[in-house]
């Protein structure tokens, strides 16, 4: 009897006692248990006050700059070669074809820049190389012949003149201070349709070893750039003239994103070249330079190692009076190191012919330095 009535006094025991453990479990998991603690970067309001603010629209720079881009149709003779089985005489009198090729005339399309008031327009070589006959359509509907100044197949620069008056001038911005991120505007004659402006960023600069042309250091961007836009105008938001739009990635024929402008620092200088001196003066060794890749560096057995190989040196090269050999490494460059082979190539090229420049680098394993002087880059072969 006495131990029923102890029972309910025994069962709250346990229940308390049970109730007490689980708690004391939980306080202590959750004391010598540490938990993560995630934590936040987030902008202080005087920083967001502060962060630039979308531009509603860009028409103003467009303004600027639009009446300045041009439309450039060319011409040219292109032969259509006869059918093998024409060679005979007897195939050619029984189809009563012709004894010599077909000529046609052949029309393209592309875009350009005038950048002074003395008539002159900035393109790419390619929108008018083996043309017959230029002709260059304004915004304002003029139009007029064009003369081909010079050409620069190497970097893909033309430089046309128009005899015309009055004519509006793109202003040039400084390409060297784009930053990845920067908005751009591709102004051009796309598919022919006539003056289309796109809009994007500043997806990277100073692309190079893109097989595009031998001098490369290209501004890339995602504002669309279609065939016809060929050596229109990429400006800042500011209308001013940043690159000349020059090719795009696709695999489609059509605008996917990466498109490839010459910067204007690039294109200034050549085109000042070709005015005052007909072409483009380069410096050149006479050496065929390849990047010094880890594996290149192994097979030569060097660690840690840096530089521009020389894959092969011109017999009457200013590079081969100096001593230089196949094989060498140059390490620097007027005391500068190089570590890839388009830059080195660009140093060589902004020197002016007739300067001495101080090659450093391992001859045979062993440390050397030359003096070479810099000849005259001969033209490329057409």
């Amino acid at each position: 009897m006495q131990i029923r009535r102890l029972l309910p006094y025994l069962s709250q025991g346990v229940i308390v006692g049970l109730a007490v453990g689980l708690i004391a479990v939980f306080v202590m998991t959750d004391t010598f248990t540490k938990r993560p603690v995630v934590e936040f970067k987030e902008a202080a309001q005087n920083e967001t006050a502060a962060a630039p603010q979308a531009t509603v629209s860009y028409a103003g720079a467009v303004s600027k700059a639009a009446p300045a881009v041009v439309n450039i149709h060319t011409t040219k003779t292109v032969t259509r070669q006869l059918s093998p089985l024409l060679d005979d005489p007897f195939f050619r009198r029984f189809f009563n074809a012709p004894d010599v090729p077909r000529e046609q005339q052949q029309t393209s399309l592309g875009s350009g820049v005038i950048v002074s008031t003395d008539g002159y327009v900035l393109t790419n070589n390619h929108v008018i190389d083996g043309s017959d006959e230029i002709l260059v359509a304004l915004n304002d509907g003029r139009s007029a012949p064009a003369n081909v100044i010079g050409t620069d197949p190497e970097s893909d620069i033309a430089v046309l003149k128009i005899a015309l008056n009055q004519l509006s001038v793109i202003t040039l911005g400084d390409s060297n201070a784009l930053q990845v991120g920067d908005v751009v505007l591709a102004i051009g004659n796309p598919f022919g349709v006539g003056q289309t402006v796109t809009q994007g960023i500043v997806s990277a600069t100073g692309r190079s070893q893109l097989g595009i042309s031998t001098f490369e250091n290209f501004i890339q961007t995602d504002a669309a750039i279609n065939p016809g836009n060929s050596g229109g105008a990429l400006i800042d938001p500011y209308g001013r003239l940043v690159g000349i739009n020059t090719a795009i990635f696709s695999r489609s024929g059509g605008s996917q994103g990466i498109g490839f402008a010459i910067p204007t620092s690039l294109a200034k200088n050549v085109m000042t070249q070709i005015i005052e001196h007909g072409e483009a003066i380069r410096g050149w060794l006479g050496v065929e330079i390849q990047t010094l890749t880890p594996a290149l560096a192994e097979s030569f057995g060097l660690r840690d190692r840096q530089g521009l190989i020389i894959a092969g040196v011109f017999a009457d090269g200013p590079a081969a009076a100096a001593g230089l050999e196949a094989g060498d490494i140059i390490t620097d460059i007027d005391g500068a190191p190089v570590t890839e082979a388009s830059i080195g190539l660009n140093m060589i090229a902004q020197t002016k012919p007739g300067s001495r420049i101080t090659l450093q680098g391992l001859h045979q394993g062993e440390p050397f330095s030359r003096e070479v002087t810099v000849s005259k880059r001969p033209l490329p072969a057409r």
